[in-house]
């Protein structure tokens, strides 16, 4: 992940930013929050339960041995309320409205796109702890995102 904060000037993204941006599509995500010497697994969604865009980057290039590689990375900024208790940093979630400017290949300039990396609004935010059986590849279901009784 990369740091909104510095994201127009790091050599490796500043042309990304311009001319590479994506959206990486989810309708939630986890983040583990230190409880004493061990990590709680959290499960972090909206509100309304809708799918959101993380602000995201592109990249294709060949590596050493010939073979394309395509890659990309979700921008970070800081934590908003609902988080700063489990990190301090979180993934940019961009509104509906700035989802449109992100992904115009018309709009270029960092002043432009700057803006929209932020903390998304707190208040239509939740979080709660999930069963640490995510922590575990082998479980991949609906089960994983149940809340902790």
């Amino acid at each position: 992940m990369r740091g909104a904060e510095t994201v127009a000037t790091k050599p490796a993204f500043r042309v990304a930013l311009r001319r590479r941006r994506c959206l990486v599509v989810a309708d939630g995500f986890y983040e583990w929050q230190q409880t004493g010497r061990t990590k709680q697994p959290v499960y972090i969604v909206l509100k309304n339960r809708e799918p959101f865009g993380f602000a995201g980057l592109w990249d294709s290039w060949t590596a050493p041995d010939g073979e394309e590689v395509r890659s990309c990375t979700i921008i970070t900024c800081e934590a908003n309320e609902v988080l700063k208790p489990i990190h301090d940093r979180m993934p940019v979630i961009l509104t509906r409205e700035a989802e449109e400017v992100w992904l115009d290949p018309e709009i270029q300039a960092p002043t432009a796109l700057l803006p929209l990396l932020t903390s998304y609004p707190a208040q239509d935010m939740e979080a709660y702890p999930l069963s640490k059986r995510v922590n575990y590849p082998a479980h991949d279901g609906p089960e994983c995102v149940l809340p902790l009784r």
